[in-house]
This record gives structure tokens, sequence and C-alpha cells, in this order.
């Protein structure tokens, strides 16, 4: 199987400097670097540079694959953003983890699946995956709680390792969360039954009246330190800085993560029973399915042979002509006929299918395909 890896690092809070480009382009010739991207794949040979140092100085995203099972994802934010401890009591392990560099929160988790390798292209994956920072930044947890998930599904912790507070919503993720979830490859049903205990997120909109009379109320030396920071600095991360804080202070009263005290080996035990149990409706579902099916086939069967009863003579003397034209198509009609004329004799209406197979078999042993086409349809 031929070797396929592909990087992509995307700088969202900056463009990279022209300085940068070219330090970047040191490292690969072929890449297609941008003022806010790497984007690199390797057939053979390896990437020359390092991506955590690549994180910690350029980019704010990476997305790594390769065709043997391995998918990775490292997010960047200011640690204002994210508290470090926080996310470390989701994100501690080798398959989920924490790193903390010049004031920078990076995470980076990393899903191994060797029964998942195959040819795959990496292009088209990290957009999707982008807006899972955006929500981090806001201070929704819910993609830290994937990241333990993860760690519990790939035998990271204990079983009787207790699990973090789950975040509200996850069972109404977003598209981001979504093709975060399939990215890493978290079991479904392990995940719904770590749902059941996330109680559900509300109305999560932005109201521009709500927010200026939050505004009206900071002090106004507070705001114009927040401006002239946004003027000068391009302190882009001060948006999310502002609407992280104004969210948690509107949902002050609101549900926020909850303590369960379930196990790792509680959760696992639980999403095998769902499984089981799911398993088992959409067996019953499809066998109901199937004689569905089978009732309607039988229905439509009937009427086609009732609308060919009392017409046997003239059906054997089309699949004479049939066999005798030597065409393959016609082969097949010839067959679908003699299929037919079968079940019409199994009826009881006439007793001389066998010995008119017979001799058809007779007169036609030296054509092969033929030959065939009745082995197969068991005539």
């Amino acid at each position: 199987m031929s070797e396929y890896q592909y990087y992509e690092f995307q700088a969202i809070d900056r463009p990279l400097t022209a300085k940068e480009m070219s330090e970047l382009r040191s490292c690969s010739t072929r890449a297609h670097i941008t003022p806010a991207s790497f984007v690199n794949d390797y057939a053979w040979g390896s990437f020359k540079g390092d991506e955590d140092v690549w994180m910690e100085e350029y980019f704010d995203a990476f997305l790594y694959l390769a065709n043997w099972g391995t998918h990775v994802l490292k997010l960047r934010l200011p640690a204002r953003l994210l508290d470090q401890e926080t996310a470390e009591r989701y994100c501690g392990g080798d398959s989920a983890r924490v790193r903390v560099k010049s004031g920078k929160v990076i995470l980076s988790f990393v899903s191994q699946d060797e029964e998942s390798g195959g040819w795959v292209e990496g292009e088209g994956h990290l957009s999707p995956l982008i807006s899972v920072r955006a929500e981090l930044a806001r201070g929704d947890l819910r993609a830290l709680y994937l990241g333990w998930l993860l760690r519990a599904q790939a035998g990271d912790l204990d079983d009787d390792d207790t699990e973090p507070p789950v975040p509200p919503g996850l069972g109404q993720l977003s598209a981001s969360l979504e093709s975060l979830a399939e990215f890493l490859r978290i079991d479904g049903d392990l995940l719904h039954v770590a749902a059941e205990a996330s109680p559900p997120i509300g109305d999560a909109g932005i109201d521009r009246d709500e927010v200026r009379a939050w505004v009206g109320q900071l002090a106004s030396k507070e705001k114009d330190d927040f401006i002239t920071r946004l003027v000068v600095d391009a302190d882009h991360a001060l948006i999310a800085e502002l609407l992280q804080r104004f969210l948690k202070e509107r949902s002050s009263g609101d549900s926020g993560p909850t303590t369960t005290g379930r196990t790792v080996g509680q959760l696992l035990i639980a999403a095998e029973a769902y499984t089981t149990e799911r398993e088992r409706i959409e067996a019953e579902r499809r066998a109901k399915e199937e004689a569905r099916r089978q009732r309607e086939a039988a229905i439509a069967r009937k009427k086609h042979l009732d609308s060919l009863a009392g017409r046997e003579a003239t059906l054997w003397t089309e699949v004479d002509g049939l066999v005798a034209s030597k065409l393959q198509k016609n082969y097949d009609l010839a067959v679908t006929i003699l299929v037919d004329l079968r079940d019409l004799a199994a009826r009881g209406t006439t007793g001389d299918f066998g010995p008119r197979l017979e001799a058809l078999r007779q007169a036609h042993a030296k054509k092969p395909s033929f030959m065939e086409r009745l082995r197969k349809a068991g005539l």
C-alpha cells in the first residue's frame, strides 16, 4: 500500500509575515503556502518541520492524516480564553492533551485506528473543524469533553476514573463538533450514553440590544482600554474574550457542566448495552422491512403469473425462438420465461414442464452460455 501523509496548518488570529512564509518555505519547496496556511502531502519522504514548534510560533490550527489510520488535530488559543486547569481536567493524556507555551494553550487530539486505514484524502477535513476553536473561545467545553471521551475509548483511562463535569448540549452538537467527533472516530453509542447526563442548551443567539445594554454597564475606562487594544494591538482574541465574558454573565443562572460521578467503566458498559439494544431494534426493523418487501413481491409475482395463465404454449414457442437466435440477451429473456413456466407448472395447471425443459436441454446442449444460465436459474 502506498504511503500518504497530509499536513495542513491554518493561521487565524493574524496572517503570516513575508519573513515567516520564507522560513516555512525553507522546510518545503512544494508546499502550498499563503499568509494564512501551509498545506502539503507526502507520498514519500516526510515533513521537515516540527508541528509543535510551528503551532507555538505561527499557526492556530493543524490537521494531520495518514493512510495507516492516524488522525491528529491541534488547536491554539490565547491562555486567557481557555483556562489551563480546566482543559487539563478533560485532556490530560496521550489521545487528548494540553500544552501551554508563551501565553498560548495548545490542544492536541490524536485518534489511532489501523483498521480504518486505507487511502484517504486530507483536503477539506480541516475547514469544518475550524469553528471548534471559536466555540472553545466562547467558553464551550464540549470539544474538551469529546477529547475525554476519546481518551476513555482509546484505553488511556482506568475503569474507575471518574468523568469530568459534563457540559450542556452534548446531545445538540454543532456541525463543527459533529465533524470533530467523526474525525476522532468517537463511538456514537458512547457519545449517546454520555449525553444522557448533559442538560440541553438554551437559545445561543446574541441579541444586539442585550449586548448594547451589557456594554453600557461597563466602566468607561474599561471600554476605552478595550477599544485601544483593538485599534493599536489588533487584538482579535479580545473579541472572543468579551463575548465569552458576556455569555458567562448572561447565563449565570443557567445550568452549567454537570458532575455525575460516573466512571469510565460504567460509561463503557452502558455504551455496550446501548449498542446491543440498538442493534436488536435495527435488526427487528430490517426483518419487518424485509418481510414487507417479500409480501409485496409475492403479491406482484402472483399477479404476473395470473396474467400468463393459459398462455403456456405461446410462451414455449417464444422460448424456442429466443434460444435459436444465439444472442446472449435473448438467452436471458428465455430463462426468465422458463422460470415463469416452471412457477406456472408448480400451480398444477400443466404437467409437462419437466419433459419439455429436458428436451430443450438436449436440443441446445452445445450452447454453453445458455446452459450456464439455466444452471444459475436452478433449471
